[in-house]
Parts: structure tokens; C-alpha cells; sequence
């Protein structure tokens, strides 16, 4: 008769700590790990040849290779579960990783234990299978499940893991150092695992890597045990020696759990049973400096005690938050079950679904745009995803940011009278100018591109190259603007689809329907951008916007005011201290002649200054009128 039971795992199966784990394998049959909740584990963890599979044989009783050649090729989980019947079953769970193809085979790989010890052949077989051989590759993100049951066990789960390597080799390459520690990572970050962070005190243990990794994974050490492998080559009393008694005492490295000291069986010397092991450990434990550490932790047996209420502790600490997490799955899987509505199992029921679909994605689209926030939809504005599900907010206030962009940031140079403010000289996007180094530059401009203007005059063309200097910044202000547009559409969209449709329908409008649909969208705002953009940049001047005429008035107006000033002729004429209100003048005569004189004294000899002065002039009042006409092109 064929039986899977040992000592060893009956020590690891308290009343108490059976009936919290009968619940945790009720919840596994359940499929509870397909929605990743993390449930209780212990992982055995350590540097590549620390003694890990020796630790792990100690612990469960089941004979792993312990070769000191050998090295765990891939995480090996031992599952331990309570049924009526006994068996064991070895199955390789692939990495998602793999190709359908390669999923398939290694998943039809299944082999039946006729005992513990044809465990090694069967690991040799699962090595092959996965492609790991002496020529091939050496590891494997593969699980070998090793599923062992009967009517005694406990429920439990202890994994191997592959051991963590310091720097490639011959045989072992910087992919696989990275591929090693990745693995043991993802187990280790688990928040539910045990981790057994096994030291061989064969090395100094400050390089050893497994102690850095359990730190960064669990920063209080709340769920981490240290074990400390192999104290039997360490010289008597050598600073080694005495360094790693006070490893044991958890004075070098902290961990709330403390560390536990193990000797393994010689693998040189033939790995003999388990009661030699345990007899020759508690020889060698009960001499000299290790006589002198606490009881509780030396040894294997000791150590399946700790283990037993550690494992309890955990459980019973995480159960509150598991249950939590499992409510949490629940309502979520709830919520898409009924986003899936009615089956739709025929093609008439899909149409009808992707109708409804169709008819609810108009209605709220419609709302957002008409700003009816009143559906279920709408979440509170001031949430970030409230206020992104309020398309035409989100537009209308994109639009106020691109007329205040073009209106403060659109012009090329910012004209000052005479002195450029300090602050305004590193302004990001913009060139500041004297008003005489600006007339400088139109000068030199009209200078190269004479034509048949009168003396005093200036080229029509001259304004068409200014206004195009002028507003250069426009195009990338212009095409910032749209991109941000589209891009918020994107994103409305996305919520509109999301939320009344399931995930999968969801993604599959998104990719067939949607993406397609806003790739050509923008393609051709950018298109329509460029026409938009293209009168200004090289079209010539014209408009017939009777504002610009009175805009080119009015600039004049300021410009003559500003250099003759009237304001300051007509009060030293007439005496008074201000022009405001109204002012009777009487039994006063005055020489109005005087008068025209001075007003009429300052006129502009130089025939250049005063055409470029008047370009000038024309280029301000088209700017004018020209920047309404871009912002409006943009609603």
C-alpha cells in the first residue's frame, strides 16, 4: 500500500491552526487564487547553494535533490491538502511567458508518485520538459506543482525556490542572474508568504543577497524568519563563529520573527534518513558556543514548532484583511457580471446588446456636450475623473487657455517704449524690443526690399513679412491646442465606453471602433489646422474687417499723441492744470496761430523713420484684427 505521510508533516498541523486552514482550502477549491488574492504560504528563499532544498526536506519530509552540484532550476510549490483520498501528483504550471504552443505541452505534463522517494527521477523528468539541460537553458520560470493528499494532512503550501546567484558564470548567464532574482522577488512581495531567508554560514552573510531582497519585500522583517544552514564548517571559536552566534541572537540583522539554526546532512557523503540527519543535529547543536542560544531555536523539530505558530499567527492576522479583499473581488466581479446583462449567446442577442450599447453611448455623449450633467455617469466635478467626464467643460476651458496662450504668448517680439523690464528679458516664448530697435529693424527691412513706393511710403509687403514674424508662434500654439483637445476626447470616450459596457466589450470598441476612429480624427485636425494656419503664414495681408481701419486710426492716434503731446501743449496754452471737465474761458484773447504752430511744430523729417513708423502702424492694427479671427478659428 502506497503512502505520503512523515512525521515531519504532522508537526506542522495544530487543532486550532487546521480548522483556520480547512477555510483557506475551501476558498483555493474555489479558485480564489485566479483573482490574485494572495492566501498563506511558506517560501523558502536563499542564495544559490545555501542548503534551501536540504531546509525544505527537513521541514515537510520530502526528498528534494540536495547535491551540492545541484542547484532548484525552477520554484518547485509542495501543496499539502486534507481529502478522503491519498495520492500525489506532479504537474508543471507554465509561465505566462510561454507561447500557446509550449503552454500546451508543459501543461499536458502530469506524473503520479508511487512514494517521496521517486521524487528526484520525476524532478529530472519536469527539467527535460521544460527545456533545461546541460547544453539548453539553465532556468525556468516554470512551476512544478508537487500536490500531495490525504485524510491526515495538513493544508499548507512551503516553496522552493531557485537560489539567488551573485554574477554570471560559465554556465549561468547575466539573464539568468535577472531572471532568478525576478522570480524570487514576485514570490517574496507577496504580502501573505511566510519568507525563510536561508544564510549558509559557509559565507560571510553580509553577501549574501537573500537578506537585502527580504528587507526591501518585508521592511519590518514582521514575516520573515532567518535561518542560518551549515554552522558546522564554520573554525571554533573564529570571529566567523562568533559573528554568526550573534546572527542567531538577532543582533546583526533584525527580524521580528528572530533566526533559527539548522545542520545539514553531508550530500558528498550520501544524504543518509532523516533520523540521522536530526540525531547528528542535535549532537553537534547541544556543544560548545550553540548549547548556549535559546532552545527554541536550534534545530528542525524546534523549527516546525516555530513554523506551526507562526504560520497560525499569520493567518489569523491576515484573515480580517482577506476577508475584506475576497468582499472587495466579490462586489467587482458582481458589478461586471452586470455590466454583461442579459447572455447573448445568438447573433441577434449580440446585435440587440451592442444596440443598447449604441443608444446609451449617444445619450451620454449628448449630455456631456450639452452640459446635462444630471446621469449616473457624472461623478462629483471635483474629482478628477468627475470633472474629465464633462466634455464641454474641459473644451471650453482648453479654449480659454488657447485664446490667453495666442493673446499673451502669440506675438514673436513685445515692443517696449524705451527701457525692457528686468522680468520681461528671460520671458520664455517671447522677444523683447525697444520701440526704436523694432523701427531699426523695419528700416533695414524696407531697405532690402524696395520697390516703386513713393519716398515716405513703404511696401504693402513689408506688413505681410512682419505680420509673418510676428505670429510665428501661432502654429505651435494652434497645434498644442488641438492635440490637447483630441487627446481629452480620447480620454471621455474611454470613461463613456467603459462604463456602459463590460471590460472585453469594452476593450473591443475601443481597438476596432474607437482608436481607429480618433487616429483619423486627429489626422485630419491636423490637416484642417495647417488650412487654417496657412493665410497667416503666407498668404498677403487683406482683410475687410471696417475695424481695421479704425484700429489702424486709433494707433496712430496713440502713437502721434504720445510724441507730440497735445495733452501738455494745450495746458501750457490755455494755463490749466488739467484737461478733465468742462472750462469757460472768459475775457481771455489768445493767438490761435501760436496754437497750430505747436501742435504742428514736431513732424518727422526723415522720410525712412516716418514710412517704417506707418508699417509699423499697420502691422499693429492687423495684428488686431487678426487675432480674433484665429482664436474663433479654433472653438
Amino acid at each position: 500500500m502506497v503512502t505520503f505521510e512523515s512525521d515531519a508533516l504532522s508537526k506542522l498541523a495544530s487543532k486550532d491552526q487546521l480548522e483556520l486552514l480547512d477555510s483557506i482550502d475551501r476558498l483555493r477549491q474555489q479558485g480564489i487564487n485566479n483573482y490574485d488574492i494572495s492566501l498563506p504560504q511558506i517560501i523558502v528563499c536563499g542564495d544559490q547553494s545555501s542548503g534551501k532544498s536540504s531546509v525544505l526536506e527537513a521541514i515537510s519530509g520530502v526528498s528534494f535533490p540536495v547535491k551540492s552540484n545541484l542547484c532548484t532550476r525552477f520554484p518547485t510549490e509542495l501543496v499539502l491538502r486534507r481529502t478522503p483520498h491519498t495520492s500525489a501528483n506532479v504537474s508543471i504550471v507554465p509561465d505566462p511567458s510561454r507561447g500557446e504552443s509550449e503552454s500546451s505541452a508543459l501543461s499536458g505534463f502530469q506524473e503520479k508518485l508511487t512514494g517521496f522517494a521517486s521524487l528526484p527521477d520525476v524532478i529530472e523528468k519536469a527539467k527535460l520538459a521544460m527545456g533545461i539541460t546541460t547544453h539548453g537553458k539553465a532556468f525556468s520560470k516554470d512551476l512544478l506543482r508537487v500536490e500531495i493528499t490525504g485524510p491526515h494532512h495538513p493544508h499548507l503550501t512551503i516553496v522552493d525556490l531557485p537560489g539567488l546567484i551573485h554574477s554570471e558564470t560559465k554556465h549561468q548567464a547575466a539573464s539568468d542572474v535577472e531572471l532568478i532574482q525576478e522570480v524570487v522577488q514576485s514570490y517574496m512581495e507577496q504580502p501573505r508568504s511566510i519568507i525563510l531567508a536561508v544564510v549558509s554560514a559557509k559565507n560571510d552573510f553580509a553577501n549574501q543577497v537573500v537578506l537585502k531582497l527580504a528587507r526591501k519585500a518585508d521592511p519590518t522583517g514582521s514575516r520573515t524568519l532567518g535561518v542560518i544552514t551549515k554552522p558546522d564548517t564554520l573554525t571554533p571559536d573564529s570571529e566567523s563563529e562568533g559573528l554568526y552566534i550573534s546572527l542567531a541572537r538577532n543582533q546583526e540583522v533584525e527580524f521580528r520573527l528572530g533566526w533559527h539554526v539548522l545542520m545539514n546532512l553531508d550530500s558528498e557523503k550520501g544524504q543518509g534518513t532523516l533520523a540521522d540527519r536530526d540525531a547528528k543535529e542535535s549532537e553537534f547543536l547541544s556543544r560548545r558556543v550553540w548549547a548556549e542560544l535559546p532552545l527554541a531555536s536550534l534545530g528542525i523539530r524546534k523549527l516546525r514548532d516555530r513554523l506551526s505558530k507562526v504560520l497560525l499567527r499569520q493567518i489569523a492576522s491576515e484573515l480580517p484583511g482577506l476577508i475584506e479583499e475576497i468582499d472587495g473581488k466579490f462586489t467587482a466581479c458582481c458589478g461586471q457580471l452586470e455590466k454583461l446583462g442579459k447572455p447573448r449567446a445568438t447573433e441577434n442577442e449580440q446585435r440587440l446588446y451592442l444596440f443598447h450599447v449604441g443608444q446609451s453611448f449617444q445619450g451620454l455623449v449628448k449630455s456631456s456636450v450639452d452640459a446635462s450633467y444630471n446621469d449616473a455617469f457624472f461623478e462629483d466635478a471635483k474629482t478628477k475623473k468627475g470633472y474629465h467626464q464633462r466634455i464641454r467643460a474641459i473644451v471650453q476651458n482648453l479654449n480659454d487657455d488657447f485664446a490667453y496662450d495666442i493673446s499673451k504668448m502669440g506675438h514673436y517680439r513685445e515692443i517696449y517704449e524705451a527701457e525692457i523690464p528686468f522680468r520681461i528679458i528671460s520671458s520664455k516664448g517671447v522677444t523683447a524690443i525697444t520701440k526704436n530697435e523694432f523701427l531699426d529693424h523695419i528700416e533695414e527691412l524696407m531697405r532690402k526690399t524696395r520697390g516703386r513706393e513713393l519716398p515716405g511710403t513703404f511696401n504693402p509687403m513689408i506688413v505681410a513679412e512682419l505680420f509673418r514674424e510676428q505670429s510665428r508662434p501661432w502654429e505651435d500654439i494652434a497645434r498644442r491646442h488641438v492635440e490637447r483637445v483630441w487627446k481629452e476626447a480620447c480620454n471621455f470616450l474611454h470613461l463613456v465606453i467603459a462604463h456602459i459596457a463590460d471590460g472585453s466589450t469594452s476593450n473591443a470598441l475601443q481597438q476596432e471602433v474607437f482608436e481607429p476612429a480618433m487616429k483619423q480624427l486627429l489626422h485630419n485636425l491636423r490637416e484642417k489646422t495647417t488650412e487654417l494656419l496657412k493665410p497667416h503664414q503666407s498668404g498677403h495681408p487683406i482683410t475687410y474687417n471696417h475695424y481695421f481701419t479704425e484700429t489702424l486710426q486709433s494707433v496712430r492716434r496713440d502713437r502721434l499723441g504720445v510724441k507730440v503731446g497735445v495733452d501738455k501743449i494745450l495746458k501750457d496754452f490755455f494755463g490749466l492744470q488739467d484737461l478733465g471737465g468742462v472750462r469757460r474761458l472768459s475775457n481771455m484773447s489768445y493767438d490761435f496761430t501760436d496754437l497750430v504752430q505747436r501742435l504742428s511744430q514736431d513732424r518727422e523729417p526723415d522720410m525712412d523713420q516716418f514710412a517704417a513708423k506707418e508699417a509699423l502702424d499697420c502691422l499693429n492694427a492687423y495684428y488686431k484684427v487678426s487675432i480674433p479671427k484665429i482664436i474663433h478659428s479654433y472653438p
